[in-house]
């Protein structure tokens, strides 16, 4: 393998055809201005070239140095010890804000290693606008993102205290992300667990995700989605979306998620679309699920509004159908144990409750539906609110079929 050419700062720009070689940050130390001491350092063996903390130099890299081979066949990809991002957001000047750790375009990649790695977030929680409201609200950095990467595996590491986001897959296929531990306080915002967007055929399992937002999201143009045995709280719960944010198109579909206990969550299973989106959800099962003191356990909300200000009434609205809530108990810590909210214009179809115990501890639990269809079975504790009456929909189609036969073109 050739030299690896980065930036001196903290970008892990890499792409290859079918291997990982090393990731490279700006954790160097006593360079480049950073103050505080890494728990792993660069050997100081001569290798540095253009390190001089008056400029944003190039840090050229050589993997043999590290021990990798670089031969094309050996799995050389390791994360062990723990590495730091810079401790001060002024370090980003000059650098994409929105990523730190980024890989770009490789197959068959595996990243492992049982280390550690620290965004340092909290200097970027205290400058958001949700933190302080007098903030202007900015970018932050995704510690690690995998971007149009195929065949990949990613295992075996613990992610903390990140800068906004943790872990996101965008435009990916095979997709395998298993035994990793994903930590932020509660209070941190928008500090996302695993981020799925755009992509397809891809396995989350034996995921702890401790965060101040969704422990996982899956949003856009994303299908075949397989999710197991996940710890998630506190934390935003599990999210389909948001969808049709700024009237955009998106479609979600084949979503599994079976098994995981969730505590202390604001919200339990979740589907959030905006007013004047189109697009789909569709075949999406939440199953096998155990919650401990969770707000909203169940919730469809087609009226999702994450604004300072009101959203205003519109009548498109991203359709929602075939989704399947089973197996699903525990206790509330809201009245409003199951909350089905649908559009008027676009209203919930072929929905399925079956064996549903949600209870409060002072015994006020119920359910609340709004143009929300289908059927149940089982035991369903609050007992269900769905119609299964036939729906009527007086308005034109014709505006969102158009999109919407484009993306099951590209699922199906």
């Amino acid at each position: 393998m050739k030299n690896m050419r980065s930036s001196n700062a903290f970008s892990c720009y890499l792409k290859s055809s079918n291997f990982l070689v090393i990731i490279s940050i700006y954790f160097i130390s006593n360079a480049n201005g950073f103050k505080l001491n890494p728990l792993i350092q660069l050997p100081t063996n001569g290798i540095y070239r253009n390190t001089s903390s008056s400029s944003k130099s190039t840090l050229v890299l050589n993997i043999l140095h590290f021990g990798a081979k670089g031969d094309g066949f050996t799995d050389d990809t390791k994360v062990s010890g723990t590495i730091i991002a810079p401790l001060d957001p002024e370090s980003w000047d000059g650098f994409d804000v929105h990523k730190w750790l980024y890989f770009h375009g490789v197959k068959n990649l595996k990243v492992e290693g049982g280390g550690m790695i620290d965004g340092m977030g909290r200097k970027w929680w205290a400058r958001s606008c949700k933190t302080n409201h007098s903030n202007p609200c900015t970018h932050a950095p995704t510690a690690i993102t995998f971007h149009k990467c195929k065949n990949l595996k990613v295992r075996n590491f613990n992610l903390v205290y990140s800068q906004q986001m943790h872990m996101a897959f965008t435009n990916c296929i095979h997709v395998v992300a298993s035994n990793i531990s994903i930590i932020a306080p509660a209070d941190s915002p928008n500090t996302d667990g695993i981020h799925i967007s755009s992509s397809t055929h891809v396995e989350l399992k034996d995921i702890i995700i401790s965060t101040g937002d969704d422990c996982i999201s899956i949003v856009g143009n994303s299908s075949k989605i397989r999710i197991k045995d996940i710890i998630c709280g506190p934390g935003h719960g599990i999210s389909i979306g948001s969808l049709g944010k700024y009237n955009s198109s998106a479609a979600v579909v084949d979503v599994i998620v079976n098994g995981a206990i969730l505590f202390n969550t604001e919200n339990g299973v979740r589907i959030k679309t905006w007013q004047g989106g189109s697009g789909f959800a569709r075949k999406i099962t939440f199953q096998n699920i155990w919650m401990k003191n969770v707000s909203n356990p169940i919730i469809i909300d087609q009226y999702y509004c994450d604004s300072p200000l009101p959203c205003h009434n519109q009548t498109s609205a991203v359709s929602i159908d075939d989704i399947s809530f089973r197996g699903i108990k525990g206790t509330s810590a809201t009245d409003n144990a199951v909350v089905l909210k649908c559009s008027d214009s676009y209203p919930c179809k072929r929905l399925y409750l079956e064996n549903i115990q949600l209870t409060t501890l002072d015994g006020t639990e119920k359910s609340f539906c709004w143009e929300a269809y289908g059927t149940s079975s089982g035991l369903i504790y609050p007992p269900s609110c769905i119609s299964s009456g036939e729906i009527i929909i007086q308005h034109n189609m014709k505006s969102n079929s158009t999109s919407w036969k484009k993306n099951e073109y590209a699922f199906f």
